[in-house]
């Protein structure tokens, strides 16, 4: 399971585990979130994927389905949000990867620090680089698909709300097939019909507010369902990943 790793990603393993096990919850978490980001950062490839497919399938869809500014003005809510949950999906399978593969999950499971809370880092990570720059692309993307005007912002919050739902819902599928040689197609099985109620609420809320309809519904609904993932998917995860690392 080992690899050969650079003397900076050792440094960075090293610095995140003595943290959890000689100091305070609070120091080990700040640690473990800025290995993260720099991790995230370091890998600038797997950074630029789900944006370039983002990119890629939003300029390449209205020459498959036509250029027709009503057709697509109507699409563009649900194609946006759908388009997100897969540039989403696509990332998922490598949040534990390679952690699995150079041993710093087996130190992470051994630390006296409550997994869960080691775990939101990862999550918090993965929302901030991937979700985030989703939400800053949606004006460019909408601006692309004839996005009426009045759902620029609605599509925003909604993908800022529930991208984050997103990440939280989908690490639990990743955590589940973290010791799969394959486990992406596993991954998208368990994941998607998880993530149906958020495209549904969230692509609802663009849909109405364009039509000049109340939107606070939808939005409180998408908020409930991240406030319930941020509670239940990092103990999720945790045991998810006790199983996938001791059965592999």
């Amino acid at each position: 399971m080992s690899v050969e790793q650079a003397p900076e990603t050792l440094n960075l393993r090293s610095e995140v585990a003595d943290a959890a096990a000689h100091d305070g919850l609070w120091h080990a978490w700040k640690t473990a979130f800025r290995r993260e980001l720099i991790m995230a950062f370091r890998h600038k490839g797997e950074l630029a994927n789900p944006l370039i497919f983002f990119l890629m399938v939003v300029v390449f869809l209205p020459l498959g389905i036509g250029t027709e500014k009503a057709v697509l003005s109507q699409l563009a809510p649900g194609m946006i949000w759908v388009i997100a949950l897969l540039a989403t999906l696509l990332s998922l399978d490598g949040l534990f990867r390679s952690d699995f593969d150079d041993g710093s999950l087996e130190q992470l499971l051994l630390s006296p620090q409550p997994l869960a809370a080691l775990v939101l880092t990862k999550i918090l990570a993965h929302w901030l680089v991937t979700g985030i720059p989703l939400v800053l692309l949606t004006p460019l993307l909408g601006l692309m698909l004839y996005l009426p005007v009045e759902g620029y912002f609605p599509m925003m919050l909604s993908l800022l709300i529930g991208t984050g739902s997103l990440s939280l819902i989908g690490s639990i599928g990743a955590a589940l097939t973290v010791g799969l040689r394959k486990g992406g197609l596993i991954l998208s099985l368990v994941v998607m019909p998880l993530y149906i109620p958020v495209l549904i609420f969230g692509a609802s809320a663009v849909n109405e507010a364009v039509q000049g309809f109340a939107i606070g519904g939808q939005l409180a609904i998408l908020g409930a369902m991240m406030l319930m993932a941020l509670i239940t998917a990092p103990f999720a995860v945790a045991g998810a990943l006790r199983i996938g690392v001791s059965g592999s």
